[in-house]
């Protein structure tokens, strides 16, 4: 991000071309304080946080003009989604996955407060909230959104080991809960998880909401939190095109790929399901 800004609209551009309806902006692990450790001053920071969301507006006006009347006729006009990811993403040591962090709930809202501010302020459509792993910071976030940007909508996604509950320890039925009580919170689902463990997360969560559904998983590698390694046993059972017909029948409505997915696997799944 502070080195090579051409190669992340690029990617966002290749995206675009295999068929995404949603362009996500590069600020998962750009925080103010992450980005203070690396030695920019606090509005340098905000800077760069905004930087991410001119980037994907830049990749989708490029491509939007690349296309012909009729190709625009059976396109929608892609969103923008601005992102956050958990404090876990700041410390950079796998939390996701194995949420070795503690915060109070005024902690949480005060980290995640200025970036969703300048994701919004840069011309974010919507945010998305991703890789949540625990109940504590879910909550302090939807409160946050419901206090200070009443406005504001999107979706949120949780990390999970199981196909029970996520990362913390939470059964999928109180995080449905907690998500389905949220006007804001159009969608909830799961990402950066396994492929394997998704369809059971999805039917515990169709038992406490109507809300549509996010999945976007790994490739199937499993990645150890611990070690920051991926495994090398991929779950070669069924690509993310056939499990995500799956899922869809389920009724997740954004589909995607995380870790380790390319923009061919999307093109595969956009090609199928559109």
């Amino acid at each position: 991000m502070l080195e090579n800004l051409q190669i992340i609209q690029e990617l966002h551009e290749d995206y675009l071309r295999s068929g995404v309806d949603i362009v996500t902006t590069s600020s998962y692990q750009a925080t103010v304080q992450g980005l203070e450790n690396y030695g920019l001053s606090e509005k340098e920071a905000l800077d760069t946080i905004a930087l991410t969301v001119e980037l994907a507006k830049n990749a989708r006006q490029n491509f939007w003009q690349s296309l012909a009347d009729d190709e625009k006729k059976n396109r929608v006009n892609p969103l923008i989604a601005g992102d956050v990811g958990p404090y876990a993403a700041y410390l950079a040591d796998g939390s996701e996955y194995i949420v070795d962090y503690q915060l109070s709930k005024e902690a949480f809202k005060d980290f995640h407060r200025s970036r969703i501010q300048t994701l919004l302020a840069a011309g974010s459509d919507f945010i998305a909230i991703e890789t949540i792993p625990n109940m504590a910071e879910a909550t302090a976030l939807v409160e946050l959104l419901a206090d200070e940007f009443p406005d504001t909508e999107g979706y949120m996604s949780f990390t999970t080991q199981d196909s029970q509950k996520i990362s913390d320890g939470t059964p999928m039925t109180e995080v449905a809960k907690l998500c389905n009580s949220s006007k804001q919170i159009l969608a909830f689902g799961i990402n950066c998880s396994r492929p394997a463990i998704i369809s059971d997360l999805l039917k515990a969560s169709r038992t406490i909401s109507q809300k549509p559904l996010v999945t976007y998983p790994n490739s199937g590698e499993i990645y150890d939190g611990a070690t920051q390694t991926w495994k090398s046993l991929p779950d070669n059972s069924h690509t993310l095109c056939e499990n995500s017909q799956v899922w869809h029948k389920l009724g997740a409505k954004t589909i995607g790929g995380c870790c380790r997915t390319r923009p061919e696997d999307i093109k595969l799944l956009t090609d199928k399901l559109k």
